[in-house]
């Protein structure tokens, strides 16, 4: 009885050690780890940043569709409201590719507010449609594609006419301000006037 009462507390003493054993090993492991861990410490991989044209505050990036791109711009508030309101969002938002000559905000201030205002109507949605649509053309021209005296037939149906004065672009007699802002979709030019069809 003395024998195996004996030999019990000595298994016992020695699994109790071979356990402490093993358990202190992971700890010395873990503890070595995080101090390597300390030392050098692990930099965060950063995407590379889009490249594109600031235009209103914001930058135009060639990831987003026009559209996308008009609503960070604080100077387009005014075409993108008029773009909304002749339905014609998902149309700019689409595949295109599109040519937009886009009036800032200064340029529909110089349209007389009373017909500013009326185009802004519902009823008058298909006129809205018209003027908006004589500011877009099919395919995607790039500056390096234009050509002075250029004549451009616009989706509303009417002509636009390029020109090249004192180094500046001009379309209509309206200057482009900034050329060549890149979108998933197209290309567009920022342009200090609205451009009316006759």
């Amino acid at each position: 009885m003395k024998k195996q009462m004996l030999s019990l507390m000595l298994g016992t003493s020695f699994f109790a050690m071979a356990s402490c054993t093993s358990s202190t090993e992971p700890a010395k492991e873990a503890a070595s780890s995080t101090e390597m861990s300390k030392e050098t410490p692990a930099t965060p991989v950063e995407a590379p940043k889009e490249t594109g044209v600031e235009v209103g505050g914001a930058m135009m990036v060639p990831s987003k569709n026009i559209v996308e791109n008009a609503l960070g711009s604080k100077d387009h508030t005014t075409l993108v409201s008029a773009v909304k309101a002749a339905g014609l969002v998902e149309t700019l938002s689409g595949a295109g590719p599109f040519t937009v000559f886009a009036p800032t905000n200064e340029a529909f201030a110089k349209v007389p507010k009373a017909t500013l205002d009326n185009l802004m109507k519902p009823a008058m949605k298909a006129d809205l449609t018209k003027v908006l649509t004589y500011h877009v053309v099919a395919g995607a021209y790039k500056s390096s594609d234009l050509k002075d005296g250029m004549e451009l037939t616009t989706v509303q149906g009417g002509k636009i006419k390029l020109m090249k004065k004192d180094g500046a672009w001009w379309v209509n007699g309206a200057k482009i301000t900034i050329p060549d802002v890149i979108s998933s979709n197209g290309v567009t030019y920022v342009i200090d006037g609205v451009l009316m069809p006759k």
